[in-house]
């Protein structure tokens, strides 16, 4: 355990961002999960835009990589394209 006052703070500090940051990457993986089973196309196209916000900021805040968040977009618009009506 830490003994200096700064570094007590800075622990503190950590675990905040830390459970902020999980709490993020949570909400979007369930987004996506939810616009990979939505039953029409209308309420997919509805969702994609915002999980794409949504994983524009997490790649923004470094808490994936832009090369995933790329991959991901890509991949959900994929998806929402082939849906059928």
């Amino acid at each position: 355990m830490a003994n200096i006052k700064s570094a007590k703070k800075r622990i503190r500090n950590s675990e905040a961002k830390r459970d902020r940051n999980r709490y993020q990457h949570k909400t979007t993986r369930t987004a996506i999960k939810n616009l990979r089973t939505a039953k029409d196309k209308k309420e997919a196209e509805a969702l994609l835009p915002k999980v794409t916000q949504m994983v524009d900021k997490l790649a923004k805040k470094n808490i994936i990589h832009k090369n995933k968040a790329s991959n991901l977009k890509s991949k959900l618009t994929k998806i929402v394209s082939t849906m059928k009506k």
